[in-house]
């Protein structure tokens, strides 16, 4: 299994956990973390994941409401909706390709959700990853209105 996706395992198990218990399970999910099997860099991976998903939560949440159409978030699967905050942020970091983060929380819902799940999450974060792209274009538009045209696509990229 390669290294990337052992820690979004982790950042996802612990996320999972810290929607149950609240912030207060912060230190236990980092002890957890740290004391998995993984390698040092795995779970290095795998604490900032967890922190960056944290901060961006909110963020995250609106995105996900906006193209969860019909759904209210806390009635979304505990797992699916995990997967997907820490897609988002992934998305909005910019540290991975989109495609690749996509098709990573694929891999995690058929590793860890029902058989429904990977086509709801996929519809999802194509959904937010378009909008992402659509906002990105209209951004450069404004800033150089002939470069718009050839942006917004990242070449996919083995995971590591």
């Amino acid at each position: 299994m390669q290294q990337r996706h052992r820690a979004r395992r982790l950042a996802m198990q612990a996320l999972c956990c810290m929607d149950v218990q609240g912030e207060r399970a912060m230190e236990l999910v980092q002890q957890v973390i740290v004391e998995s099997k993984e390698s040092g860099r795995t779970t290095a991976i795998a604490q900032e994941m967890l922190r960056g998903a944290i901060a961006f939560r909110d963020e995250s949440d609106r995105m996900l409401v906006r193209h969860a159409r019909h759904w209210n978030l806390e009635r979304l699967a505990l797992v699916d909706r995990n997967i997907m905050r820490l897609a988002v942020y992934e998305m909005l970091s910019g540290s991975t390709p989109p495609k690749v983060v996509i098709s990573e929380s694929l891999r995690l819902a058929h590793e860890f959700s029902t058989a429904e799940s990977p086509r709801f999450v996929n519809g999802i974060l194509d959904a937010v990853y378009r909008e992402m792209r659509a906002d990105v274009g209209s951004q450069e538009h404004q800033t150089h209105p002939r470069k718009a045209r050839g942006t917004g696509e990242h070449k996919d990229q083995v995971d590591g």
